[in-house]
């Protein structure tokens, strides 16, 4: 492809389009966050929807403007259309799916999970596999390890709440803000993450601590439920509003710490196991920087952590126009894309 291509975000509550030349570098980028989910502690996904209806024609206008490209220059589209909340999917791929038909050009449906993976490619050409995969945002938390592009093999994943999902839930139990990975980054600046000991789930001999075998046995999967639970009965104990306010920093941060550990335990082993230095971590909780100085300074001196940017870690329609590039070089493309709220990553197998 020679000419330049256009990703489409609209899977949660973030509105992006993105223009990438035909060698993968980022012409223009806009991303609209939805201000409106902080009222009700989370993502209202009939709000989502109307919202994404409303800001796409003109964030991708803000987009193409940006790039000095104009819609009759692109070569394709690419569009985030699985997984994520059906009503913002739709309005994305709808979109998407007359535009590439007005202009006569290719539309490539992209797994968002996917685009994260594509993510620290477009700050870091050094970003390609082999390496294991750490993907953590409000809705996913896998463990992939990926021998080259297009083959993903399923170390781990959540059993119950993703890793972002328990930095929100906290949050709320808190009285922070959301979204809630940022606010309890903030806090936990704060304070000391050993005033409270809280649990580490599926870490240590049942976690996938130890050797290759546990990749097959489930043993690198996640869990953060029990993790929020916990938090909650310690708030639930705080005797006055004033000594939670002087014990909020302490909290968060034992609580981060916490997550931290669990993740980065996790993604170390199965690097291990995997017999693999290089490590690269995606998603919005990507962005937090504890998680990435613990990764950065275990991966060791022969290994790389390959992390994007918090702009590029957060949902975003670069990455998807680059995933969508890889996909589109593949020929993996044609026929109607179609919104599906569930839907693994393509050549995604359990090892």
């Amino acid at each position: 492809m020679t000419r330049p291509i256009l990703g489409i975000e609209t899977t949660c509550d973030e509105t992006s389009a993105a223009v990438l030349d035909a060698h993968g570098a980022i012409l223009g980028l806009v991303i609209h966050s939805q201000d409106v989910h902080r009222v009700y502690g989370g993502v209202v996904p009939e709000l989502a929807a109307r919202d994404h209806l409303r800001r796409i024609e003109p964030v991708v206008e803000a987009a193409l403007g940006e790039a000095g490209v104009r819609r009759g220059d692109l070569g394709a589209i690419a569009v985030a259309a699985a997984p994520g909340l059906i009503g913002a999917l739709l309005v994305g791929v709808t979109w998407s799916r007359a535009a590439a038909f007005a202009l006569a050009i290719p539309l490539v449906p992209v797994h968002h999970m996917e685009g994260h993976l594509f993510g620290p490619v477009l700050e870091d050409p050094d970003a390609v596999p082999p390496f294991v995969a750490l993907l953590v945002s409000g809705g996913h938390t896998l463990l992939l390890w990926v021998p080259e592009w297009g083959r993903y093999h399923l170390l781990g994943e959540t059993r119950d709440d993703a890793a972002g999902e328990a930095f929100d839930k906290v949050a709320r139990i808190l009285g922070l803000t959301y979204p809630g990975g940022p606010a309890i980054e903030r806090a936990a600046a704060e304070g000391d993450a050993a005033r409270y000991r809280f649990p580490r789930p599926l870490l240590g001999r049942k976690g996938g601590a130890g050797s290759g075998r546990g990749a097959r046995a489930g043993l690198f999967d996640f869990s953060f439920s029990g993790l929020k639970t916990a938090v909650a009965r310690t708030v639930a104990d705080v005797e006055s509003p004033a000594r939670l306010e002087a014990e909020r920093p302490h909290l968060a941060a034992s609580f981060q710490e916490a997550v931290v550990d669990v993740l980065a335990g996790k993604t170390l082993a199965a690097a291990r196991a995997m017999g693999c230095e290089r490590v690269l971590v995606g998603g919005g909780v990507a962005a937090n920087r504890a998680l990435k100085a613990r990764l950065l300074g275990a991966v060791g001196p022969g290994g790389r952590l390959f992390a994007a940017s918090p702009r590029l870690s957060m949902d975003n329609g670069a990455m998807i126009a680059r995933a969508g590039m890889y996909r589109l070089q593949r020929g993996d493309f044609g026929g109607l894309a179609e919104a599906s709220a569930r839907a693994p990553i393509p050549g995604v197998v359990r090892r």
